[in-house]
């Protein structure tokens, strides 16, 4: 087997030169560092999966998290004879399936990587379906670079895949000690990792020569033997392990061999065996455990309620309808209203704790896996991981995003717990869905059509208790809005969502008693927006005044105006342009001039 290995690792990086050669541009010298690594762990006997069914559930999983090594990722399965030769040569080349960093376009890619320090959190998720919800018997295997071990991200999941006592998850950390601009933090000290690994409750595996095949062999076999603890293992290894004059040498990062240098590396490997391939083992075939769960009751509400609370309540009432449904939250489902789905559904509620990097690449890892991850935290708080989310939306991923305690609205508690900018950053979300319902109904209706759709949906809640505007008769779909007030005499249209709703409908009532005939839209989905509503009022009433608890850039305001582009209308926005300070929500909704008092003044302004 050990010769075998060794060839096929000879084999894999004449496909990484031949790979970055013809596109004059990638990473050779970050992929062959991981070589003897990847090779023993694909066709060594430890990593099992159908080649022909990449979605096989019982597949074992391989993230690489260091995603410029993609080069390495694409000759792996070139040696498995699943990319050929000429394949190899289209790599980064537009309309290749071998991107620069993997893609879902290659279909075992596990997620996309290349953002470092995700990969980790990814695995987290998927560990996690295959332990503590489908009882599978797949590992999770994860490829890390020693820079991306700087990342905060990377101890988040750390921590947590401890926590949870993740056995079926193996990190490969390949210390090749030089970064994109010199040497890391620790260089060659693999030591230095294992003692941080070992502080954070793994178990941890040093390889002083990452490219011995027969010690990497050990190192599998010891992490095999592990039970209730995740397991890394942490090599030193040589970037652009075996290309002469370039092996451990800085400035070769990204950086293709051509010429004399490719020439000396293709010379340095010796005879390579083309006709050989590369086994992987055959899963076990296991079924996902059975799971039935018996869902819950639409709540009636006739009294004021939060739309936060509605969210909790429709996560439990769907269930039964979306058994896929997981729900992760960041040590705020009190406030978010996830503990009630948790106080019905324990198994399928997982605490993140205030880690909200990791509890979103958890959730993306348990997407991949078929499930439906429904993540909360306060607005504002979802800020910090934006790079995964944006990721989720490359992923193709189907993810419930709840951030509660939006806008100024909250009151007291002042300016960092305000989620002021959510809109502005889910709206930039590449096929990304967002929803601002006002009232408990509204919530619920939108709750059951987030989990229906396909892709990432961000649904905005308030903390405050809101009135009552709808009936459970009346209907709510992605891409909708409603029309509360409208006469034929209408001089000016308010759009409004959440909390700022209730300010437009007060200043309708107002203006109604001085003779202004206004309209007002319930604006719940800004994205995508309901533009044959807006042309309609643009047409019929040729002014709007938009007022959100949000800042004006990003936010519903430019949503409009953008659905709007060459209509004759005048759009006035009301938003937050001043820095909050604490005090009730009344007292800020005046100070930031998005209250009732506010709107009226604009109304008279324009007309």
């Amino acid at each position: 087997m050990s010769n075998n290995l060794i060839e096929l690792a000879k084999l894999v990086r004449y496909y990484i030169l031949l790979g970055t050669k013809e596109a004059g541009s990638g990473h050779p010298t970050s992929s062959a560092s991981a070589v003897e690594l990847m090779a023993c762990l694909c066709f060594g006997g430890y990593f099992r999966a159908d080649l022909e069914d990449p979605e096989n559930p019982n597949n074992d999983r391989l993230i690489f998290s260091k995603g410029h090594a993609a080069p390495l990722l694409y000759a792996l399965y070139a040696a498995a004879g699943k990319v050929s030769e000429e394949e190899i040569k289209t790599l980064r080349k537009f309309g290749s399936r071998l991107e620069g960093h993997p893609t879902l376009e290659f279909p075992y890619t596990e997620a996309p990587t290349g953002s470092l320090g995700q990969g980790l959190s990814i695995g987290v998720g998927m560990a996690i379906n295959g332990k503590h919800l489908d009882n599978l018997p797949y590992k999770t295997y994860v490829l890390l670079g020693d820079s991306e071990m700087a990342e905060g991200s990377v101890w988040e999941a750390m921590e947590v895949a401890a926590h949870y006592k993740l056995d079926n998850l193996v990190a490969i950390l390949d210390v090749n000690r030089l970064g994109q601009r010199g040497e890391t933090m620790h260089g060659h000290d693999v030591r230095a990792y294992g003692k941080k690994a070992e502080a954070f409750g793994w178990h941890a595996v040093t390889l002083p020569d990452g490219h011995n095949i027969g010690e990497i062999q050990k190192a599998y076999n010891e992490a095999g033997n592990i039970k209730e603890k995740p397991v890394i293992i942490i090599a030193k290894t040589q970037k652009g392990k075996g290309f002469p004059g370039i092996e451990n040498a800085d400035g070769w990062h990204g950086r293709a061999l051509k010429g004399e240098d490719y020439e000396k590396a293709i010379a340095a490997l010796g005879e390579v065996r083309k006709d050989i391939r590369g086994e992987i083992l055959a899963p076990e075939k296991r079924v996902p455990a059975p799971y039935a769960p018996e869902g819950g009751e639409r709540a009636v509400y006739k009294e004021p309620a939060a739309t936060r609370k509605a969210y909790g309540n429709a996560l439990v009432r769907i269930h039964k309808k979306h058994p896929e449904i997981v729900v992760l939250d960041a040590e705020t489902s009190n406030s978010t209203f996830a503990e009630m789905f948790k106080k019905k559904y324990p198994d399928r509620f997982f605490e993140m704790y205030i880690a909200e990097q990791n509890m979103v690449g958890a959730a993306l890892g348990l997407a991949r896996r078929g499930k439906l991850p429904c993540v909360s935290t306060f607005a504002a708080f979802f800020t910090r991981a934006f790079d995964q989310i944006r990721m989720c939306g490359y992923s193709d991923a189907h993810i419930i995003f709840a951030g509660s305690h939006a806008g100024v609205s909250i009151g007291e508690d002042g300016a960092s717990q305000m989620g002021l900018e959510d809109i502005a950053m889910f709206r930039a979300v590449e096929g990304s869905v967002v929803l601002y319902p006002s009232d408990a109904v509204a919530t619920e209706a939108l709750v059951g059509e987030a989990a229906r759709h396909k892709g990432i949906v961000y649904i905005r809640t308030t903390r405050k208790d809101t009135p009552i505007l709808y009936n459970e008769s009346d209907e709510f779909h992605i891409g909708g809005s409603k029309v509360i007030r409208e006469t034929k005499n209408d001089v000016a249209t308010i759009i409004g969502a959440g909390i700022t709703l209730y300010e437009a409908l007060d200043a309708e009532e107002e203006l109604k008693k001085q003779g202004i005939a206004v309209r007002v839209i319930d604006l719940y989905s800004v994205k995508p927006i309901d533009t044959e509503t807006l042309q309609k009022a643009a047409r019929e009433t040729k002014r709007f005044v938009i007022v959100e608890d949000h800042v004006p850039e990003g936010g519903m305001g430019e949503a409009v105006r953008s659905a709007l582009e060459g209509e004759d209308v005048r759009i006035c926005s009301l938003a937050i342009r001043k820095r909050p300070k604490s005090g009730t929500p009344e007292e800020l909704l005046r100070y930031e001039e998005i209250s009732k008092e506010a709107i009226i003044k604009k109304i008279k302004e324009i007309i």
